[in-house]
């Protein structure tokens, strides 16, 4: 890509970013290129799709989450790097509105841009519940498919006003739901894996 091409793309993404991070993923793409100081085909361009200007915007995020989930396997106990990489992130997913929505639906549909990015960040989350599972710090009756759905449930929660005050206490009692040992509520209380019914 040409220099100025990828100037050109960069402040799309930054101008994206911005709009994103105030109006949620339904920000309008005309808005987005009205902002940017550019025509809508010219954002279509390079961003022929929603989803695909998302996957742009996103990436690094999703790298960066994939690398920490990487360092953390490698570097703290089951419980910490589950915990902590769960924090962040729904930390991460709550900077984007709506986020959450379009990563679940991603998960499933092979043809969205945001797909291949979606199914590797909770494969990194699956490598590190699991560690924790194998040490017995974790409960068994969960999967990498349940801690997505627990980040885009604790994410929403970040998102409504009325309940965003609670957020960091209720991230706090699904932790502990989480975690089969002390290490996720009062000391010396431990917990057994419930079996789905």
């Amino acid at each position: 890509m040409r220099a100025d091409a990828r100037k050109n793309r960069d402040h799309l993404l930054a101008v994206a970013g911005t709009a994103i991070t105030e109006q949620g993923v339904d920000a309008s793409m005309r808005d987005i290129a009205r902002r940017a100081g550019v025509g809508l085909a010219t954002l279509l361009r390079h961003f022929p799709t929603r989803e695909a200007l998302l996957e742009a915007l996103l990436h690094t995020s999703f790298d960066e989450l994939t690398t920490k989930a990487d360092e953390l396997e490698k570097s703290a106990s089951p419980e910490d790097a589950l915990v902590s990489w769960l924090r962040d992130c729904v930390a991460w997913t709550t900077e984007y509105r709506g986020v959450t929505v379009l990563m679940a639906a991603a998960i499933e549909d092979t043809e969205s841009a945001l797909h291949a990015s979606c199914v590797t960040l909770r494969a990194a989350g699956a490598r590190l519940l699991a560690r924790a599972q194998a040490e017995g710090a974790a409960r068994g009756d969960i999967d990498g498919t349940d801690l997505f759905a627990l980040i885009a449930a604790l994410a929403w929660l970040g998102d409504q006003p009325s309940l965003a005050p609670r957020a960091d206490h209720l991230f706090d009692v699904v932790a502990s739901a989480i975690l089969t040992s002390a290490a996720g509520g009062p000391a010396g209380e431990e917990r057994r894996p419930r079996t789905r019914g």
